[in-house]
């Protein structure tokens, strides 16, 4: 299976918005990857509903949503709406997590489960047959330009038995401090889909940076 990358949009210039999303439209990227935070789940207000419906009337690929909210179950219909093609919810903020993933999926959405650093692959154990993305957080969820936490390796390779034992067909998703150095050993480890920010973003040239990216992990 090819392996996806997807630029993180908190990592872009809200200036030049736009521009940015036109240029992951023309590289050889396969999704944006959208952060929503609510200065409550986590300590950073990110984007809100306008912004995510602008980014979307320009983005021509899969529009990847990651909630760092809390309470994610009343805006599902409001992100399917927007144009959400993927729904990432946290672990860590959902009471019933079955039935959310069901509500992501009855919107018409590809129902996502994020794990914080600390939080261990066996909670998904229940709910793994169901879902179609797992994004285990490679950093602390709240903020761009972290330091990639080395555990995450093991929790790749601990998921994709978890998915190969239980016969899941989801994907799994590493979000945080994704670089050149990295990407190859995380899909090795087992990772389908990197989300890049500022690595990306930052670079002289990020339409290089992007292909340079998919030529190492495929």
């Amino acid at each position: 299976m090819t392996k996806l990358i997807a630029p993180s949009i908190l990592a872009a210039d809200f200036a030049n918005l736009q521009r940015d999303i036109e240029m992951v439209n023309n590289s050889e990227a396969d999704w944006f990857h959208i952060d929503i935070m609510d200065g409550v789940f986590v300590p950073n207000i990110s984007f809100g509903m306008p912004v995510l419906k602008a980014i979307s009337k320009h983005a021509t690929k899969t529009i990847d949503v990651h909630l760092m909210i809390v309470n994610p179950d009343q805006y599902i219909q409001t992100f399917a709406d927007l144009g959400a093609n993927v729904l990432t919810v946290h672990y860590e903020a959902c009471t019933h997590l079955h039935r959310t993933i069901q509500a992501i999926k009855a919107a018409g959405m590809k129902a996502g489960v994020a794990l914080n650093p600390h939080t261990p692959i066996s909670v998904l154990e229940d709910v793994i047959a169901d879902l179609d993305l797992v994004c285990i957080m490679s950093v602390n969820p709240g903020f761009g330009g972290q330091s990639f936490i080395e555990n995450t390796y093991k929790k790749v390779s601990q998921l994709k038995h978890l998915i190969e034992f239980s016969e899941s067909k989801c994907q799994i998703e590493i979000d945080g401090g994704v670089t050149d150095q990295n990407a190859n050993a995380l899909v090795e480890a087992g990772a389908d889909v990197l989300v890049a920010g500022s690595f990306v973003f930052k670079s002289e040239d990020p339409t290089a940076t992007i292909a340079d990216l998919k030529k190492i992990c495929n």
